[in-house]
């Protein structure tokens, strides 16, 4: 998948997102089903985290001058949520209180963050022969890197919407 189409999906991802949260209240961004579930405010953290972790992640990945002969990861499973995943500690959010305003500028800032990023690549195949560690796939690639992103956030929407049909 080609850096373009990928781009396009993390804008439709986050589109989708971004329409999901309008109008919901303070309370319903902050209401957790129960003490060990997440409530909406806590999943838009814990992707605002992530992307900012990736943005890290895959600035030292570009620092490498070497190519990485990695195969691409099946990263279709993060959509999935049948399959119980753990966030990593880095990337799990705070019981902090955030407001739709604060929720959807943090989002923002993460999005910009990545594709400064993104837009400072002259040759977008130096995504495809460079690679960092991932914690939970271990080598992969940064347009996998890059890829995975819009799936998690998918994954995620998924879960914000369970949360949501429990308000009814």
């Amino acid at each position: 998948m080609e850096l373009q189409d990928i781009n396009q999906k993390l804008k439709e991802t986050r589109d989708e997102l971004l329409g999901i949260l309008n109008g919901l209240s303070g309370d319903q961004l902050n209401k957790r089903k129960d003490p060990s579930s997440w409530s909406i405010s806590q999943v838009c953290q814990h992707l605002i985290k992530t992307e900012e972790l990736y943005v890290v992640a895959i600035k030292k990945g570009l620092k490498s001058k070497e190519d990485s002969f990695i195969e691409n990861k099946p990263l279709e499973f993060l959509l999935d949520r049948s399959k119980k995943l753990e966030a990593p500690d880095i990337a799990k959010p705070t019981d902090e209180i955030l407001e739709y305003q604060e929720i959807i500028e943090k989002l923002n800032n993460s999005r910009e963050k990545l594709y400064e990023i993104l837009n400072t690549v002259e040759d977008p195949s130096v995504l495809s022969k460079r690679h960092f560690i991932h914690p939970v796939f271990k080598e992969m690639l940064l347009i996998e890197w890059v890829r995975s992103l819009y799936l998690h956030e998918q994954r995620h929407i998924k879960q914000i919407n369970e949360i949501k049909d429990g308000f009814k």
